[in-house]
């Protein structure tokens, strides 16, 4: 899966870099030369689509180093194992965790009653939405 994503963002990457190329190259195919682009007025346009086409080639060589730098996961090997220890996650323990984790957190900082206001009602729990009163 993570070569078919590579592969179209470098994809993604080239069609800018295609496109001011294909420009360039068809505006000094009008104009013949690079002399003659200069005597009709084109000389600006060429060197702008030249410095535009290098600055998205930026950004194409970077995605590119970064295909092949990757580190590689620990376990890829060739195993099928390897992949589905990555990609799933186990829900019932995480759920799990999380209870375990809230049932020992909420022990300690619960009061022995509900706290009296100033007026003297219950004191109302912060929350988000529409009030109740």
């Amino acid at each position: 899966m993570r070569t078919f994503k590579s592969v179209f963002v470098v994809i993604g990457a080239l069609v800018p870099v295609g496109y001011c190329g294909s420009l360039l190259y068809y505006f000094l195919d009008i104009s013949g030369s690079m002399k003659n682009a200069q005597s009709i007025g084109l000389g600006p346009t060429l060197l702008g689509l030249g410095l535009v086409g290098l600055l998205f080639c930026i950004p194409l060589v970077l995605k590119i180093v970064r295909i092949f730098t990757r580190p590689r996961s620990p376990g890829s090997g060739g195993g099928s194992d390897a992949s589905t220890r990555d990609d799933e996650i186990d829900a019932d323990a995480a759920i799990a965790r999380y209870m375990a984790r809230r049932s020992v957190e909420a022990v300690p900082n619960s009061p022995a009653g509900p706290l009296a206001n100033k007026g003297g009602g219950p004191v109302r729990r912060p929350g988000f939405g529409r009030k109740i009163r």
